[in-house]
This record gives structure tokens, C-alpha cells and sequence, in this order.
């Protein structure tokens, strides 16, 4: 009977110790010099972030923070607002900007400075929302005529690729992993919003 006894309080003190974790963390307030706000969207794993910030004379600008500590300002030429989304080990940052004339695009910012529009064919709204280590860039995009929105993936070769989740009257696709797994949300024909995950081939 002892022997019972010691073996239930071995195993309720085991119980006790292997039960769910608690996450510590430690927080970094994140402001971009002389903004009224500041957003924090992305981060690679070089610890590189990409967001966007609202500067007092009303302009709105992307920004890259590095791991020293310093920000660049992201403005693809002819931008008037700027916001970015994601970011990938390589360095390569995307987004989505506001031209003088009120058109969004989606913008690709390389490594070597270069920025390219990201804009399906027969867009007049774009956001490039996720870009893996592959370079593939996923977001949405669409046409204020139909005030409808599709998913896109934008393949290394530039190639488009447009896609709705089965039903969906809108598709926004948010990430995509180095497998090409797609995830993002969609809203159904009554107007509830899901999630969505898509697996190439699947």
C-alpha cells in the first residue's frame, strides 16, 4: 500500500511538472522616428522588419528595420502612401503603395534596390501580402468595377497564377511557406469570413 501511494505521488508530481509550457517574452517597442503610429507586419530570420508608419504630416510609409537598430524608409518611385507586408531571408520586401492618381499596386523591393509593380492583369487594386525564400509573392488583387477580390500567386518567372477558394466571393491569400503552401481568408455567398490553407497539387 506505501509503495501505491509513493508510485500516485511520483506520477501526480511528473503530471505537474510536464504540463502545457508558458511562452516567456521579452517586448521591443517598435517606433519609427517622428511617426504618430507605427506598424510592425513582418520579420525573417535575420530578425529584419518591414512595416509601415504614419508620419504627422499625414504621409504613410513603409520602412525596413535592420538588426542594428537603423530604419529605411520604403517609397517605390511615384508611391504617395506605402505599406510592407513581408519580408524573406534574403532580404527581398514586399507590399503594396498608392500612386498619385489613387491606384494601388503591389511593389517587390530586391535586393539590389530595384522595385518592381506587382499587378495582375486587370487590376486596379493590388496588395503583395507574403513572399517566401523562393521568391514566389502571394496577395490579392482586384477590380473596383466588380468590388471583388482574387488571390494571386506570382511566380519567379513573373507569371501569375489567380485563384478563389471554391464558393468564396472573395479570396485574399496573407503567406506562403517554402513549400508553397498558400494561407490568407475568404469570405462565403452569406458573408462569413474563413480561413483557408492551400496545398499545391492538393
Amino acid at each position: 500500500m506505501k509503495r501505491l501511494l509513493c508510485g500516485l505521488a511520483a506520477w501526480g508530481l511528473l503530471m505537474g511538472l510536464t504540463g502545457p509550457a508558458k511562452a516567456q517574452y521579452m517586448f521591443t517597442e517598435i517606433d519609427f522616428p517622428g511617426s504618430t503610429y507605427t506598424v510592425a507586419y513582418g520579420i525573417n530570420d535575420a530578425g529584419q522588419i518591414v512595416g509601415y508608419s504614419f508620419l504627422e504630416g499625414g504621409t504613410e510609409d513603409g520602412f525596413l528595420l535592420d538588426v542594428d537598430g537603423s530604419y529605411t524608409t520604403l517609397d517605390p518611385p511615384g508611391a504617395t502612401y506605402t505599406e510592407a507586408y513581408g519580408i524573406n531571408d534574403a532580404g527581398q520586401i514586399v507590399g503594396r503603395y498608392t500612386d498619385i492618381g489613387g491606384t494601388r499596386h503591389g511593389f517587390l523591393l530586391d535586393i539590389d534596390g530595384s522595385y518592381t509593380t506587382i499587378d495582375p492583369p486587370g487590376s486596379t487594386y493590388t496588395d503583395a501580402n507574403g513572399i517566401n525564400d523562393a521568391s514566389q509573392i502571394v496577395g490579392e488583387y482586384g477590380d473596383f468595377g466588380t468590388i471583388t477580390f482574387r488571390g494571386f500567386l506570382r511566380d519567379v518567372d513573373g507569371s501569375y497564377t489567380i485563384f478563389d477558394v471554391p464558393g468564396a466571393r472573395d479570396t485574399k491569400a496573407y503567406g506562403i511557406n517554402d513549400a508553397g503552401q498558400i494561407v490568407g481568408y475568404y469570405t462565403d455567398a452569406p458573408g462569413t469570413i474563413h480561413g483557408f490553407l492551400a496545398i499545391p497539387g492538393g
